[in-house]
């Protein structure tokens, strides 16, 4: 792989189900700040289509709503790329195959990436809506200095272009 290549940052979600629309507008707004080196993709969370996502790439970000009986607006920052993440972390998704099943699998089959983190908020509401809870949108300004801050130690460590 060659280290040069961008980071691949995955926003996961439906912006039309309340706070599991929260990777998609975290992504949209790392794309906002046009920070370099980074690739910045959207997608509904289907395990599958996450592994053929993020195939050839070294350092990969993934943006989600966590659902694990933390407090509401929480923020969750994971190396899925040295530690399992726990299935009930998503258990609110509509896939069969979901983000966590995605991670443990890829593992098993050595198909992770060099560096997978995973960022996100415990989220308050998934049914159907539009927008963010409070809880949520309060912490998003975490979120997003977080998603930055592992931008920047990527860049810095694996001098990417």
């Amino acid at each position: 792989m060659d280290l040069a290549s961008p980071i691949l940052l995955i926003g996961v979600g439906n912006e039309y189900r309340s706070d599991d629309g929260l990777g998609i507008l975290a992504a949209r707004e790392i794309l906002r700040r046009h920070l370099p080196g980074v690739r910045v993709i959207e997608q509904s969370g289907e395990g599958t289509r996450l592994m053929e996502t993020w195939e050839g790439y070294h350092d990969v970000l993934i943006v989600d709503a966590i659902c694990s009986g933390k407090a509401h607006g929480e923020v969750h920052r994971i190396d899925a790329s040295s530690m399992h993440v726990p299935k009930r972390f998503f258990h609110y998704s509509s896939h069969t195959f979901s983000v966590a099943e995605a991670i443990e699998m890829a593992r098993e089959l050595g198909r992770l990436p060099g560096v997978l983190m995973l960022h996100g908020i415990e989220g308050a509401q998934f049914e159907p809506g539009i927008g963010l809870t409070d809880p949520v949108v309060r912490s998003m300004p975490e979120l997003l200095a977080a998603i930055e801050s592992d931008i920047l130690h990527l860049r810095a460590h694996h001098h990417v272009a």
